[in-house]
């Protein structure tokens, strides 16, 4: 093989050499992304079926006890002078809590009005007021004519005298003594509270 020809050889090996070398260089950037970890699938989290917790019962949310002094408030009335409970000491004070959309408030009322009011109204030291919660005169007012209610109703648009007793629920009775403690309390509407309510009034009337 002459001179030349070795030269060739030797030239034409070294480019293959060099082509070689040139694809690795450039295919090793694409064999280190396939080895690169993959990020895991984001997985959506269990729904929550743990079911809520029930409501307060009436007597959860009653914040008097019997035996108490009566929180004290003061409310406008229909007949526009105000009504303050402080004013009262010495005679026995009904506080009816009520609302002119509530069922059993409404069907209590007959009730207030042949059993209680009835019984007591005519006594000088007996006072009952039931008082309207979160509601203005236009629409008690009709409420009251309807039924023909007799005794002092009370307005407490803003909650502030019904949130000292309790923080939810109606019709509720507090029935306040002489001396301005609470002598009987009740949450919701039944006939057989009656009973007891009329017996707390009667008894705490005829102590002196």
């Amino acid at each position: 093989m002459t001179r030349r020809a070795l030269t060739l050889t030797t030239l034409l090996l070294l480019a293959v050499a060099a082509t070689g070398c040139a694809c690795a260089c450039r295919q090793a950037p694409v064999a280190e992304a396939a080895a690169a970890p993959v990020a895991p699938a984001q997985v959506a989290a269990p729904a929550d079926t743990t079911p809520p917790p029930p409501p307060p019962s009436p007597e959860e949310t009653t914040l008097t006890v019997v035996g108490q002094s009566a929180p004290p408030f003061t409310v406008a009335t229909l007949g526009g002078e105000p009504f303050s409970l402080a004013a009262h000491k010495g005679k026995v004070v009904l506080v009816n809590w009520f609302a002119t959309w509530c069922g059993p408030c409404k069907a209590e009322m007959p009730h207030l009005k042949d059993r209680v009011w009835a019984a007591f109204g005519g006594n000088p030291d007996f006072v009952m007021i039931s008082v309207a919660r979160e509601e203005d005169a236009a629409k008690v007012a009709p409420f009251v004519a309807e039924r023909a209610l007799p005794w002092l109703i009370g307005l407490d648009t803003d909650r502030s005298a019904y949130a000292r007793y309790a923080e939810a629920y109606i019709p509720r009775n507090h029935v306040i003594g002489r001396d301005g403690t609470i002598i009987f309390q009740s949450e919701g509407f039944e006939e057989s509270e009656f009973a007891a309510m009329i017996t707390a009034i009667a008894g705490a009337l005829a102590a002196r």
